[in-house]
């Protein structure tokens, strides 16, 4: 019944709103993965962000999409805790780690090892409007327990003004979206965080955009 629900979801709204409401230039599609594991990380303005990317995938998929969100927030009330865990099927991550013991990424690990596709924020939470933050380093950790899953880089540009942080009135607004080349674990945290920054830069200067008033 949720997967049914969750098929609905997606085909009677966020198809809808992705393509008609807001409109994408999705540019190098056939870059994301087909199949998983594997991990697909972007930058994060907006809640439209988690949408739209999924809204990318064959609908034969969405049983294997995996967004990685906040427990704090997505699980602070019963309602909003059904629709996330059963509809979007996100794996809650707990931003406040209060124990020393357990592990926060073990449910994204598991999520890797049954071959599903688990979409990151690596910024960690919604940041100004068309504008990137330093990426926390819970990716490289990641990408170091799963040295073989590929991470493709994903730039997003305008949703963080058709639906900006603490907003709840959608502005339709024409969005872009950049597929990079996936790239796998480096061998060293430094080297790997910096060519992930890379990546994003050159996705972010592609579009060549201009600043937000």
């Amino acid at each position: 019944m949720n997967e049914f629900l969750r098929k609905l979801f997606f085909i009677g709204i966020v198809r809808p709103l992705v393509l008609i409401v807001i409109g994408l230039n999705v540019r190098r599609r056939e870059r994301l993965p087909l199949g998983g594991p594997a991990i697909v990380v972007a930058n994060h303005n907006s809640h439209l962000d988690t949408l739209v990317l999924m809204s990318l995938f064959p609908l034969a998929l969405l049983p294997k999409l995996r967004p990685v969100a906040a427990a704090d927030y997505f699980l602070s009330n019963r309602w909003l805790a059904w629709f996330a865990l059963r509809i979007m099927k996100i794996i809650p991550l707990e931003r406040q780690v209060k124990v020393k013991h357990g592990d926060p990424l073990g449910p994204v690990t598991a999520s890797l090892e049954q071959g599903e596709i688990v979409i990151l924020f690596p910024e960690g939470s919604r940041g100004e409007p068309e504008s990137l933050s330093e990426f926390k380093s819970g990716i490289a950790h990641l990408a170091r327990r799963h040295p073989e899953v590929r991470i493709i880089p994903v730039f997003l540009h305008g949703l963080g003004k058709a639906l900006p942080r603490g907003e709840a009135l959608l502005v339709p607004f024409f969005c872009d979206v950049f597929v990079g080349e996936g790239m796998v674990w480096s061998g060293e945290k430094a080297s790997f965080m910096t060519e992930l920054d890379g990546r994003f830069q050159a996705l972010a200067a592609e579009g060549n955009f201009s600043a937000w008033a």
